[in-house]
């Protein structure tokens, strides 16, 4: 396949050629300018920006379509929702069927906008895995449109629910790629801190990466995440820990960050941040002054730190709307984070495209827009960074190993327009 005319990030305006040869980017030279007689896969770019795909570093797809079964959040709050996805279980909603149903369409809304790997967590607090085992049915069904990973995810709790414990070493056995936790559901500080302990051991069984539901509450004294840095430097687990959602983080004291931010560095702590579903979830019964909600995203990007965005929820308990759209996660998270500074903006697809693919333990030499990496990309019909966020660019083709996925054409004007509006302002094509 050879895509022509492509804009590359960082590059200017600039247009390159880049032709895939048995899934691998082959060659990325200065477009030729030039069509390419006698040859029929060829796609031009036409200007448009090429990256690799959208990473989405969190989503739950055996919950994604069930909102309202058996009722809807009237509270708004989390721990509604884990009831209602207990009585969701309870009352036989949970079925091969139904989940392959549900997860499917929302692969298929993902990969529509851009997103090309998923790392999902499955809830295996179930005593039949019947989600677990239509989500790894799924994985092998969809690997010619994207990459799933699965976490094995105690929704209710590895020593709160009965059998927990057996049921994540089962659901590691039965092919599942990462090794989650909840530990604030448990039912004391203690035994939250004896699941982190369990969550290490499965991963060194496995040597498996490790994402965590970490101190998902409004609570600035929940603090398993600097059991979860401590555990990663005592295990040699550095740079294979993720934490998710961390929101009791927005209410932690300077004192504490200060303390805590040097021992998540040493530990090479990732971080997937969900903010437009922690946005909707927290909050619920505080007074004024009301935090947030959502992990610092700022003060963990400036120590360094790895920080992805993930969608987390499409049409369920927990957030009754999305479509793994992950521009428009990323919109709320640069605004929730104060980060919509210039320098930021050149750079904020990282949050969704390469800081993803490291939280999933990707190979970066496999990923990109280089010479030897897999032929994974994603056309968006963008100038660079900044332009794709500001006019929520259309994702107009994705290539997965060298083969089309889908293409559409770019949205046009008709002659009721013509002479009234250009198809971008001056000032923002200068921006």
């Amino acid at each position: 396949m050879l895509i022509t005319n492509a804009r590359l990030r960082h590059r200017g305006d600039a247009l390159h050629d880049v032709e895939t040869t048995d899934g691998r980017i082959a060659a990325v030279t200065p477009a030729a300018g030039t069509a390419a007689p006698g040859r029929d896969d060829v796609l031009d770019a036409d200007g448009a920006l090429l990256i690799p795909p959208f990473v989405d570093a969190h989503v739950h797809l055996d919950y994604a379509n069930t909102v309202g079964q058996p009722r809807h959040n009237a509270s708004g709050t989390l721990f509604e929702a884990i009831d209602i996805w207990a009585d969701h279980k309870a009352e036989g909603y949970v079925t091969r069927e139904a989940v392959l149903e549900n997860a499917t369409a929302a692969v298929r809304a993902e990969v529509g906008n851009g997103v090309g790997f998923l790392r999902t967590h499955v809830d295996v607090t179930d005593p039949d895995l019947t989600a677990l085992d239509a989500v790894l049915e799924l994985k092998d069904r969809v690997r010619d449109w994207c990459e799933l990973q699965v976490i094995a995810f105690p929704q209710n709790g590895i020593l709160a629910y009965p059998g927990g414990a057996d049921l994540m070493a089962e659901a590691m056995r039965r092919g599942a790629d990462v090794v989650g936790g909840i530990p604030h559901f448990e039912r004391s500080r203690e035994s939250g801190v004896a699941s982190l302990h369990h969550v290490f051991d499965l991963a060194e069984r496995h040597d498996a990466l490790i994402d965590v539901h970490c101190d998902e509450i409004d609570d600035d004294q929940s603090r398993y995440l600097e059991v979860m840095a401590e555990l990663a430097v005592e295990r040699g687990w550095q740079g294979r820990v993720t934490a998710s959602h961390a929101v009791a983080m927005a209410y932690y004291s300077p004192g504490y960050m200060a303390k805590l931010l040097p021992k998540l560095v040493q530990a090479e702590m990732r971080f997937a941040v969900n903010p437009t579903e922690n946005l909707q979830l927290q909050g619920w019964g505080q007074a004024a002054p009301m935090a947030r909600g959502v992990a610092p995203i700022k003060e963990l990007l400036e120590a360094g730190l790895n920080v992805a965005l993930g969608q987390d929820s499409i049409a369920d308990p927990w957030y009754p709307i999305g479509e793994g759209d992950l521009l428009r996660v990323l919109e709320s998270g640069l605004h929730v984070g104060h980060l919509l500074s210039e320098p930021m903006l050149q750079r904020c697809l990282d949050l969704i495209t390469v800081n993803g693919a490291r939280n999933l333990g990707l190979d970066l030499r496999d990923y990109g827009v280089h010479v030897g990496a897999e032929a994974d990309l994603v056309l968006l019909d963008a100038r660079d960074d900044k332009d794709a966020l500001w006019h929520h660019a259309d994702v107009l083709a994705s290539v997965r190993r060298g083969r089309l996925v889908f293409r559409r054409p770019r949205r046009e004007f008709t002659e009721a327009m013509e002479g009234f509006l250009p198809e971008r302002p001056a000032a923002r094509l200068a921006a």
